[in-house]
């Protein structure tokens, strides 16, 4: 943001107004959610990796979430921790132009992943005599290198006209992030076009993602149900639910936040839903996932069996 289009150098990230025992609270609260997320997601990324059993595609695309989950959390959180912690809650105008960036960067990429998870589904359930050729370690990079290019790219354009917008004042943001609306709201300049293009992502990207997600999850039920043998089926189903599960809890918090007829409209239970979508669901994922496949289970079993062996 150029100092001379604004007067505004920094901004006021006014998080939770809440009482001192209150916010200290939400810091302990915060810290420890933030740390398991990062122990949970790290210890799959570790299982995936170590374990030759979890050399999958499923789990190559669980690792990859996973790495995203910390990251994504990772550019919120600290620094609400931060603003609960000391009280400073200024944050400097490129500051919060780049946190903006990186989240709807990975944001975008957890929803193409998710789509390529629920592709992988569909043709590990579909086509089991042809998956392992149609699913090849390089595709399956490719695949992830997409998901990542495709995001970091979709969001360049809003992220650059929200830089150019002019702020005069106040300089408050009424949330505990730099979000598109609370900032659209201090700008002194028209918006419509900044609106209309992030409108425009977002939907695309939202709903395109959940459609293709979700016609992945029809095909993959259609076909369990054709499957004679109850065995098969229950097993089948068994690697695809947690998938659904973080499918539904990703989908429903996101729709509510950013598909609406005026994306500049904000509420207070904005920030309860942020904090769900930003906070808790990047730590249920890996619990999510681990608790509903037994591979991970049997995995994770086997390598506390290791080091205890070695120890």
């Amino acid at each position: 943001m150029s100092t001379n289009q604004s007067s505004v150098t920094h901004f006021i990230l006014l998080g939770f107004s809440l009482g001192s025992n209150t916010q200290l609270f939400l810091f302990i609260l915060f810290l420890f959610i933030y740390s398991m997320t990062l122990m949970s997601n790290l210890l799959i990324i570790t299982l995936v990796t170590s374990q030759r059993s979890l050399h999958k595609p499923m789990y190559f695309f669980i690792g990859n979430f996973s790495f995203l989950e910390m990251w994504y959390t990772t550019v919120t959180v600290p620094r609400m921790l931060k603003d609960l912690g000391t009280g400073n809650k200024t944050i400097s105008s490129p500051g919060c132009i780049c946190q903006f960036y990186f989240l709807f960067f990975l944001g975008a990429t957890q929803h193409f992943l998710l789509a390529i998870m629920a592709y992988d589904r569909f043709l590990a359930i579909s086509y089991p005599l042809r998956y392992t050729s149609l699913m090849s370690r390089s595709t399956c990079g490719k695949l992830a290198a997409t998901s990542w290019i495709a995001g970091s790219l979709s969001i360049s354009l809003p992220a650059a006209m929200m830089s150019r917008l002019v702020f005069c004042g106040p300089n408050a943001i009424d949330h505990f992030f730099c979000d598109f609306s609370p900032l659209l709201q201090l700008s002194c300049t028209d918006t419509w076009l900044n609106e209309i293009i992030f409108s425009a992502v977002a939907w695309t990207i939202i709903l395109g993602c959940m459609f293709f997600t979700f016609m992945s999850y029809v095909s993959v039920v259609t076909t369990i149900l054709r499957i004679p043998s109850s065995l098969g089926r229950q097993k089948a189903f068994s690697t695809c639910a947690s998938h659904i599960a973080v499918v539904g809890i990703f989908f429903s918090t996101v729709i509510f936040m950013y598909i609406r007829p005026k994306a500049k409209s904000s509420s207070p239970i904005d920030k309860v839903v942020s904090v769900f979508y930003s906070v808790v669901v990047p730590l249920l994922n890996p619990m999510i996932y681990s608790l509903r496949n037994q591979e991970i289970k049997t995995a994770l079993w086997k390598a506390l069996g290791k080091l205890k062996n070695s120890t």
